[in-house]
């Protein structure tokens, strides 16, 4: 099963990264390799809600339903699941300082004949964690900005 994980740190507290990580629709903003997301359920975003998910890896296009697994004060997991593969997005917020410190661990399971992908995935993904973690840290932190700026309004 082709793993990846990095740790990095952004400017906003968990909460606020928490807050945004948990709809997976923002995946749009912050993973390279999403095209498309959008929520299939309705309702707060809590464990049970479900994402329709369309990715480009490796040239060709990939649909998953990833389901909001576990929701915590500290940790996000999603679980997509297709015909062809499983992946398992899972993560941990821990605070540092006024930011947070964030880990994130991608596993990917190729099922059935696209198993033989699994050796090719390793290399993708890996590739790919390191255009996820820059994307994601610039996202977070323009978060951060724009809270700042909106509380410097506010005074």
């Amino acid at each position: 099963m082709p793993t990846v994980s990095r740790t990095f740190t952004v400017s906003p507290p968990p909460t606020v990264v928490l807050d945004y990580l948990k709809d997976f629709a923002h995946s749009e903003q912050w993973d390279p390799g999403t095209q498309h997301c959008e929520r299939i359920d309705s309702g707060p975003v809590a464990e049970g809600a479900y994402w329709h998910n369309v990715s480009r890896i490796l040239g060709r296009t990939a649909e998953l339903t990833y389901t909001l697994d576990e929701l915590s004060d500290h940790r996000v997991v999603f679980v997509g699941e297709s015909s062809s593969a499983t992946s398992v997005d899972t993560i941990t917020i821990e605070p540092d300082g006024a930011g947070s410190v964030i880990t994130y661990e991608s596993e990917r399971q190729m099922h059935g004949a696209a198993r033989l992908l699994n050796p090719v995935m390793k290399l993708a993904v890996d590739r790919l964690a390191g255009d996820t973690e820059r994307q994601l840290t610039a996202v977070l932190n323009d978060l951060a900005d724009q809270r700042d700026q909106a509380g410097g309004a506010r005074r």
